[in-house]
């Protein structure tokens, strides 16, 4: 359940803060008349989003079992290789991000409503996207049969709305930067327990060799019906009896990427100093002021 809470949380807010950018830069400079298309892009994205979701989620249910399981490996190591684009194009791009989006707004609100309704749908469709796929991902890999992982999410992504509103009424301040880089990191970790899981799926569905070859057991030490073996699995995705594959493709992936994203040299700056967007690490500036007018 907490990791699908941190992907939840972790997604959601850099969705929240893309919305907190646009609705601010447009209240700031008095287009209040565009706020309707950028709200109308905004919610196809999220609709977007929940029929792709609901798409994974209930037309894999038709098919075999190997090709279930084909299907939830592919997308599973696609999901993976997703999410750590995004991580690391957050750690290269947040101290530009709303700069980024205001000149796209600039040029869409030269363009017309269709525009603002395609910029607000891209900016949060992408996110909308990649949180689906690797939401159904993990929850296929955790594969407890119980709604705590969905759960997990839809607190994660309304925590993630929660301080987004809290940031855009200027009632909150974080370091912005250091909470991307620890969720990242941690994500970095989630991920490489689903690509694991992933390969273990195309084992069982005979794409790759391997399914018996078995790198340890420790079920009789680590029970996964434990507390403690639930606990690891809903985190880390562990599994008492992983494959030497898995193990192989969990260590190739986990050590050169996390090390690569923690390294002090600059992903972001140049400088090996991570910074959120336009180096305001706490909150977007250009929200409305609330002082009175003459």
């Amino acid at each position: 359940m907490f990791s699908n809470y941190l992907i939840g949380l972790r997604e959601g807010l850099e969705a929240s803060l893309v919305v907190c950018i646009l609705i601010a830069y447009l209240v700031k400079t008095g287009r209040r008349d565009a706020l309707k298309p950028v709200w109308g892009g905004i919610a196809v994205a999220v609709l977007l989003a929940l029929g792709f979701g609901s798409a994974l989620e209930f037309g894999s249910q038709e098919l075999t079992f190997e090709a279930q399981e084909a299907l939830g490996g592919s997308l599973s190591v696609i999901a993976v290789g997703l999410v750590t684009w995004m991580v690391f194009w957050m750690r290269r791009t947040a101290r530009h991000l709303r700069t980024e989006l205001h000149g796209k707004l600039d040029a869409a609100l030269a363009m017309g409503t269709g525009a603002l309704v395609a910029t607000a749908f891209l900016a949060v469709g992408r996110e909308g996207l990649e949180t689906a796929l690797f939401v159904w991902a993990s929850v296929h890999a955790a594969g407890d049969g119980t709604p705590r992982p969905l759960i997990g999410v839809i607190l994660g992504i309304a925590t993630a709305v929660a301080l987004g509103w809290l940031f855009y009424r200027g009632a909150l301040r974080i370091n912005l930067a250091k909470f991307f880089t620890w969720t990242g990191g941690m994500l970095v970790v989630v991920a490489a327990g689903v690509l694991a899981y992933g390969f273990h799926d195309l084992q069982e569905a005979d794409w790759l060799p391997g399914l018996t070859d078995k790198a340890f057991d420790v079920s009789g030490t680590i029970p996964p019906d434990s507390w403690y073996g639930t606990l690891l699995k809903g985190v880390f995705n562990f599994q008492p009896d992983p494959t030497v594959l898995q193990v192989t493709v969990w260590l190739l992936y986990l050590v050169p990427t996390l090390a690569l994203f923690l390294a002090p040299v600059g992903f972001a700056s140049g400088k090996g100093k991570v910074k959120a967007p336009d180096d305001q690490g706490t909150q977007p500036d250009d929200r409305p002021s609330t002082a009175p007018r003459a």
